[in-house]
């Protein structure tokens, strides 16, 4: 609570039904709040409640509720009588043990005089009957409000695995989620790049850290790692990448270890390219394949993962790697993506 009042970034603390509990300093500057008016008093009832919006509403309760955390979310605060502010917000549950309270720190970055000049630099390249500068911008501009729509359904669809008695209906909203989160993770990219390619390496490390987040309990028995090269892949592409190995990853958690005992359990998610070709490999030290190589081929080979690969004119291969599995999926041909590095 210390930090949090001493804080020099605007911060609140809050607890699970939202109410502000402790509040920085610059928060009560930077908002003309007084501290009184703050603690003991919801987020959405602060001022005349400019803070009560739908969307933030329900990206706080899921972060509440362990379902989610705000990484960047834009948010537009507007007050009577004052300008408006473009605000970005990111949250997260702090730990706490079993008796603890809940408690949630909310951060808010002004990126204000980031957006007045983001459309001062759009108003120029009108003027200059620059299109690409102005596709860049409005692209940049999409990028930011999908991923926000994004983040919205990802939470909502967590939300909904507490009203579902069914594990079944449970499990595939949980891959659902995955799935959204997997399409947010390489928007967040594309709208922090300027040439519209998605270098694989981030997106991968970021996609696989998302997914072990929510579906590994015990990280000392569990690690999921990424070994990739600098290469980069058009916007398209790289959908179907991350979706492959959103849904080779979840297979593995699922299926790969069925001994609660067994450590260590270990998936390793690589990507490697030349002038030639691509290959993607998802390998575990689990149990292996089931039934037979060529029943655990109908199984993963084909479907949604087969899918994509196609969408990519990639094969699909499975093998027993003895012990557990390795799924690769190759692409033969020239690959003007590729900027081979030593990887990591």
């Amino acid at each position: 609570m210390a930090l949090v009042v001493s804080s020099v970034t605007p911060l609140l603390l809050l607890d699970e039904q939202l109410v502000v509990r402790a509040a920085s300093e610059t928060f009560c500057r930077a908002f003309d709040l007084p501290i009184g008016a703050v603690v003991g008093t919801s987020l959405f009832a602060l001022g005349k409640g400019e803070w009560d919006k739908p969307q933030l509403r329900t990206l706080l309760e899921a972060t509440a509720g362990g379902y989610a955390a705000i990484e960047a979310y834009e948010f537009e605060l507007k007050r009577p009588g004052k300008p408006d502010r473009i605000l970005m917000l990111a949250a997260h549950a702090l730990d706490h043990v079993e008796n603890d309270a809940m408690r949630l720190v909310l951060a808010i970055l002004d990126n204000t005089a980031m957006r007045a000049a983001q459309n001062a630099a759009l108003d120029q390249a009108l003027k200059n009957a620059s299109l690409v500068r102005e596709k860049q911008v409005l692209l940049q501009e999409l990028n930011h409000r999908v991923a926000n729509s994004l983040q919205i359904i990802a939470s909502i669809l967590m939300q909904r695995v507490k009203g579902v008695q069914s594990e079944e209906a449970r499990a595939h909203l949980r891959e659902a989620h995955h799935r959204v989160m997997s399409i947010a993770t390489l928007q967040r990219l594309l709208a922090s790049t300027a040439t519209g390619d998605v270098a694989l390496k981030p997106y991968l490390f970021d996609l696989c850290a998302s997914i072990g987040a929510s579906m590994i309990a015990d990280p000392d028995r569990m690690t999921l790692d990424v070994v990739a090269d600098d290469s980069v892949m058009s916007p398209d592409q790289s959908v179907s990448v991350g979706l492959i190995v959103t849904e080779l990853v979840i297979n593995s958690l699922k299926h790969a270890f069925p001994d609660a005992e067994q450590k260590p359990c270990h998936i390793e998610v690589a990507f490697a390219a030349s002038p030639s070709g691509w290959t993607l490999t998802v390998v575990d030290n689990g149990c292996g394949l089931p039934g037979g190589h060529a029943e655990a081929k109908a199984g993963l080979g084909t479907g949604i993962v087969n899918a994509l690969a196609g969408q990519l004119d990639a094969i699909v291969e499975v093998t027993d790697n003895a012990p557990g599995t390795r799924v690769t999926v190759s692409h033969f041909g020239a690959f003007a993506g590729s900027a081979p590095a030593e990887a990591r």
